[in-house]
């Protein structure tokens, strides 16, 4: 074998593989090789092998009915009974919302620029305005990914202004959401989870006051409704805690609640984050996500938005307005390397889904689903008690969509969550070995809620 053999081959399709243009760029930038960018990946779970694929499609028309038949394995929720949650709800999305996001004119994720997408700006510019009148704020980003970066980057923004390394988790908060939190903070502070009262499923206000009283707390996180479903009734007072030790006070909130619950600004929050996938978007198999962050108009809180504002602006025309960034120099697409948090790309086309949402749905609407939903959780958390072997703590708390129940037979939470599944019902998630999270919407009826607990009656034993 010769040397040139020995070299990597260039890709056709994919740029700057030619080995002479990839050595000159590990030149330009001091690398000995392309592993040096994978140090961080931790050795374990690096496969070492090229990946087992397939032999190469050689038409569009196999790789069409390949890719037919992977995805005739999914089960979807809206084929099967689904009481999922947890961060990813189903809820009906009026066909209009479909019809809009797949124009042309606003296909695709990204926000775009001045100079050729005014039109999705303006989409956007509304949609931050309906979500600021939801929420009860005046500035709202265009979306990020997901709640997760949405959270995690509030509390950075919390960390940013106070200069203080520790967030405390003050409620129930989901396992992978708090996994992606620390991951997201962890070059600059520590998170301090606070577990629940588990009794009341409400915040531990002893044991917050406590750790504030280090002094070395950025920032309080809430969570409304929190993992478990649980309104809790210490969202104001751990505001007047977090705010009493300099802290700021960041609640991640479920916007589809806001229509029969008060918004987080109304209760102490400086900074409110949250998902918009209740609002319009597909669940998609759990992907279907984007987050946005809200915060009163002043200066120290707008000017640490890693991601992109629109504003509205007059032109020179009497009468005619544009639409445009808000202080781009302050983000990290201006900024590159120098900007204070990496954001990638957006999920502005969710945000555009989420403004048609919002206009389509209006304030009666949010009152009206919001009251279903409530009503409907009410229900299924009293139906579900009456299941031998089955517990819904918490009492009389109010509950949003989710809430928990505790398996006191001889199977584990993820058993009967198979045995559901064998029977067409989805839910269950397990939050423990013998506790588990379910989650009702306005798609569910009564008779709904009455099957899973004539199911569970049959498992949970």
């Amino acid at each position: 074998m010769t040397s040139s053999q020995a070299q990597p081959p260039a890709h056709p399709y994919i740029p700057n593989t030619v080995p002479a243009v990839r050595q000159a760029m590990l030149d330009e930038i001091g690398a000995a090789s392309v592993e040096e960018f994978y140090a961080d990946i931790p050795d374990a779970i690096r496969l070492h092998r090229p990946l087992d694929l397939p032999a190469p499609l050689t038409s569009e028309a196999e790789l069409g009915r390949h890719m037919e038949e992977l995805l005739a394995r999914n089960t979807s929720t809206r084929q099967a009974l689904s009481f999922l949650g947890s961060g990813c709800y189903q809820h009906h999305v009026p066909a209009v919302v479909d019809e809009i996001v797949n124009r042309g004119e606003f296909l695709t994720a990204y926000a775009g620029e001045p100079y050729e997408d005014h039109g999705r700006f303006q989409a956007l510019w509304e949609y931050q305005s309906m979500m600021a009148e939801l929420l009860d704020v005046e500035v709202v980003n265009v979306p990020v990914y997901d709640g997760f970066q949405a959270a995690g980057t509030a509390l950075r923004m919390a960390g940013r202004i106070t200069g203080r390394r520790r967030l405390v988790v003050a409620t129930a908060t989901d396992a992978d959401k708090l996994s992606r939190i620390r991951d997201y903070v962890r070059p600059d502070h520590d998170v301090s989870v606070v577990p629940v009262d588990r009794e009341t499923g409400r915040a531990d206000l002893d044991a917050v006051r406590e750790l504030l009283a280090r002094g070395d707390t950025a920032a309080v996180y809430a969570e409304s409704p929190s993992a478990a479903g649980l309104v809790d009734e210490s969202l104001p007072e751990l505001a007047e805690l977090a705010h009493a030790a300099g802290a700021l006070y960041v609640v991640g909130c479920n916007p589809l609640t806001l229509g029969v619950l008060a918004p987080p600004s109304s209760y102490g929050a400086d900074i409110a984050c949250g998902d918009i996938q209740p609002l319009g978007i597909h669940q998609s198999f759990g992907g279907g996500n984007a987050g946005f962050i809200a915060t009163r108009d002043e200066e120290r809180l707008v000017a640490e938005f890693p991601s992109r504002l629109f504003g509205l602006v007059p032109t020179t025309v009497d009468g005619e307005y544009g639409f445009g960034d808000v202080a781009y120099e302050r983000t990290s697409f201006a900024r590159r390397e120098e900007g204070k948090e990496w954001v990638g790309t957006a999920a502005a086309l969710h945000g555009i889904g989420a403004g048609v949402y919002l206009a389509l749905m209006g304030p009666q609407g949010m009152r009206e689903i919001g009251e279903t939903i409530l009503a409907l959780t009410a229900y299924a958390r009293r139906r579900l008690a009456h299941v031998p072997c089955v517990d819904v703590p918490f009492g009389e708390a109010l509950h949003f969509a989710d809430f928990t129940v505790r398996y006191s037979g001889a199977r584990t939470a993820a058993e009967i969550r198979a045995g559901l599944k064998e029977r067409g019902i989805f839910g269950g998630v397990p939050t423990g070995e013998r506790e588990a999270v379910y989650c009702v919407t306005e798609v569910h009826t009564k008779a709904d809620i009455d099957r899973l607990a004539t199911t569970l009656e049959e498992i949970v034993k």
